[in-house]
């Protein structure tokens, strides 16, 4: 009885001795912690989408308490997370207008045309590194889901072979922009209602052959444009968001519907 009272002793003291030395070097090789981060970090949307440019929500928190990134770099947290997080670095809010994910494109099914059928990895990078893609048009929607695989917030599907977005779920966070192998979603202020869904170079003939909602570059928006809002280049119509009044006059003359509005 008398060895293992001793045991337990001994193994009482090292115990002991072993905490204060843990709590010892706990202080010693304690890393300091700025409030401010933890501070910036409950503020975010905590999405970890990466489309402030940093891995994750804690990187771009940190940088923000450093000064290294911009109170307004978290899109999907919106005015709300620039408020925040002005008030936690004591500068100016800022915030810009808030913005929207839109597919420039039109090429679902019976709109465009097919020049084979695609059975290979549902994969639009794959599907353009395979022959082009399965769309006469080259310039097209691909409609295989990248963006929708990328989309955090649920706010893309694919319908017909096409991306459409969901304005009410769609945070800006700028993933599908990224992903889209054709560059066909773009990010734009929520107040530009009206946007030439087509971004093809191919001549008229060629354009329209591939598509009935393509943009031809007729130019006929251009000239009934009474803002100098729209401009055709390098064969497809373009709108300046900050000249355009939402008049539609635009959308009236387009042969092609390849102009809408939202």
């Amino acid at each position: 009885m008398l060895d293992i009272l001793n045991a337990l002793l001994v193994m009482g003291g090292l115990g002991i001795v072993f905490g204060v030395i843990l709590s010892f070097a706990d202080k010693v090789f304690a890393v300091p912690v700025d409030e401010k981060v933890a501070l910036i970090r409950d503020n975010l949307a905590g999405a970890n989408c990466g489309a402030c440019g940093y891995p994750g929500c804690d990187g771009f928190a940190e940088a923000v308490a450093k000064g290294e990134a911009p109170i307004t770099g978290c899109p999907p947290g919106g005015s709300k997370t620039v408020q925040a997080l002005a008030e936690i670095m004591g500068v100016s809010a800022t915030a810009s207008e808030p913005k929207v994910a839109r597919v420039l494109c039109q090429g679902a099914n019976e709109i465009a045309g097919i020049r084979y059928e695609y059975s290979g990895v549902e994969s639009c990078a794959a599907a353009v590194a395979f022959a082009g893609g399965p769309k006469l048009c080259q310039y097209s929607c691909v409609g295989l889901g990248d963006c929708v695989n990328v989309c955090k917030f649920d706010a893309l599907t694919i319908e017909n072979d096409l991306a459409v977005i969901d304005d009410k779920k769609c945070t800006a966070c700028g993933m599908c922009v990224n992903v889209c192998p054709r560059h066909v979603i773009e990010l734009v202020p929520r107040s530009a209602t009206v946007a030439v869904r087509c971004r093809s170079s191919a001549k008229a003939r060629e354009a329209r052959a591939a598509c009935t909602h393509a943009c031809i570059g007729c130019k006929r928006c251009e000239k009934a444009c009474a803002f100098d809002a729209i401009h055709v280049a390098d064969g497809f119509a373009t709108i300046d968001q900050e000249k355009c009044t939402q008049c539609e006059e635009c959308i009236k003359v387009c042969p092609n519907n390849c102009i809408t509005v939202s």
